[in-house]
């Protein structure tokens, strides 16, 4: 069942995004080398606390932490740890949520660490560009496979790997919510899109093939197959009559 969103309602999730927002930006202007994966969570979970929502992520399904912080091969849902340094010239994704005023908000980044790899810079952009392809077409009266179907092209047009493992999600006053929002797909195929919608588009994408394992040691973590790096980015995204509105960015 999918949950459509009113006026009002979208704007208690602009409140939640702008919150989370500004916590990403907080991790995006502390990451440096030498910072364990740990530090990087309190930070956001700090900002969220701070800011008077609480953190969607932590405790979700028995999610140890804040944010899922992900670095290099690791795709997504890493959990944050002492024991795991960033170092100069990694990648690192951070995924995290806000629930405030009844609403969550969803979002995630991927960061350089230090100085970078031109190869490693343009997977970043790329997945990047890739999210926003799939948001132009995150309109009334679209299908859902109009989104997946931009991000996809995008990344194999890059030479890239698209995870289909994974896939975006309605979000709301559950963190995941109907429908599925694949990052591939076929135009004019899938879920219509309707104003009231709200939904988290978050393109995965590998450097390298698009498979992916999962981890069996500590049931989150998910990895290239083949060892290439991966990023993430991600944004909340409300479908009303005047087109796409991101609620997660500042």
């Amino acid at each position: 069942m999918i949950n459509l969103k009113t006026k009002s309602d979208i704007e208690a999730m602009a409140e939640s995004g702008q919150i989370l927002a500004k916590a990403l930006e907080a991790a995006e202007e502390a990451v440096k080398p030498g910072m364990t994966t740990e530090r990087l969570n309190e930070i956001v979970e700090k900002v969220i606390l701070r800011e008077g929502a609480k953190p969607s992520c932590k405790n979700y399904q028995g999610f140890p932490a804040c944010c899922c912080i992900s670095p290099n091969n690791v795709v997504v849902h890493g959990i944050p740890s002492r024991s795991v340094v960033l170092k100069e010239g990694d990648i690192v994704s951070v995924d995290s949520g806000a629930y405030y005023k009844g609403f969550h908000s969803d979002a995630a980044r991927t960061f350089a660490v230090g100085k970078i790899s031109e190869e490693a810079k343009r997977l970043i952009e790329v997945t990047r560009a890739c999210f926003f392809a799939g948001a132009k077409m995150a309109v009334d009266g679209n299908r859902v496979g109009d989104i997946g179907s931009a991000i996809q092209q995008m990344a194999e047009e890059a030479g890239y790997g698209v995870v289909r493992e994974l896939v975006g999600h309605g979000v709301g006053r559950s963190l995941h919510e109907s429908p599925d929002v694949p990052n591939f797909g076929r135009a004019g195929k899938g879920v219509r899109l309707t104003r009231g919608m709200v939904i988290a588009i978050e393109p995965m994408i590998n450097m390298g093939a698009a498979d992916v394992r999962f981890s069996k040691t500590d049931g989150w973590t998910v990895t290239t197959l083949d060892g290439s790096l991966s990023a993430h980015y991600e944004n909340t995204v409300a479908i009303t009559e005047d087109g796409p509105k991101i609620l997660t960015l500042r």
